[in-house]
């Protein structure tokens, strides 16, 4: 009877949505690329986006490359680098990152940077800035005005080596040029673009213990 009566009490009660125990970021904005931005100190991806990657190329109508993943990098970084922002989490990604829509002086970030051709609406986990992307390719302002990939395709073609065969052990142990171990956690500003390629000697590891075990260290940010 008792069994039965703390089943009753147990299934009267509301348990809090894990998603509630995510605090929603503010502070002061540092952009990691055109998506994605630290507020204070926590890594934050800007929900309903989706920029070119740091090293992704675009085309001129004249047929000329140029690195638009950079200039997309810096141009949102001269809008907010440095800047207040009050952030509403939304969810966590897969790379442990705070998935939230983002305001400085009262301006939806994610608008803003769809409207000025930085970024394209994610279609994909929402459809928030769609009429945004629309009207900013009216208009062929910043990426419109050349041959964009579209970001999540780029990303396919570079995935070998970047997602977690196993996802128990996502930390990469990356070597570099100059022979250097070196491992970075899921977050961490390196992560994403970070290959594993076995055949030079580096590897995945499973917690941060067992990397530096084999000689690794973390990477600093």
């Amino acid at each position: 009877m008792r069994g039965f009566l703390f089943c009753l009490i147990l299934g009267a009660v509301t348990l809090p949505d894990a998603s509630l125990a995510t605090p929603n970021p503010s502070g002061v904005v540092r952009v990691i690329d055109g998506d994605t931005i630290d507020v204070g100190d926590r890594r934050v991806r800007i929900h309903g986006i989706d920029a070119p990657e740091a090293r992704q190329t675009c085309r001129t109508e004249q047929g000329m490359t140029w690195n638009c993943g950079t200039w997309v990098t810096e141009q949102v970084s001269q809008l907010y680098e440095g800047r207040q922002a009050t952030c509403e989490t939304v969810t966590m990604d897969r790379y442990n990152r705070i998935v939230a829509r983002c305001q400085v002086r009262g301006q939806d970030i994610g608008y803003e940077i769809v409207s000025a051709g930085l970024a394209f609406a994610y279609r994909k986990y929402a459809r928030d800035y769609v009429l945004a992307e629309k009207a900013a390719a009216v208009r062929d302002v910043g990426l419109h005005a050349s041959h964009v990939q579209n970001p999540s395709q780029f990303r396919q073609t570079r995935a070998v080596g970047r997602i977690p065969p196993d996802r128990a052990c996502p930390i990469k142990g990356n070597v570099s040029r100059k022979g250097v171990r070196i491992f970075h956690m899921p977050g961490q500003r390196d992560y994403e673009r970070t290959g594993i390629r076995p055949e030079t000697g580096e590897r995945w590891f499973c917690t941060p213990e067992q990397a530096r075990r084999a000689g690794w260290r973390q990477a600093k940010r």
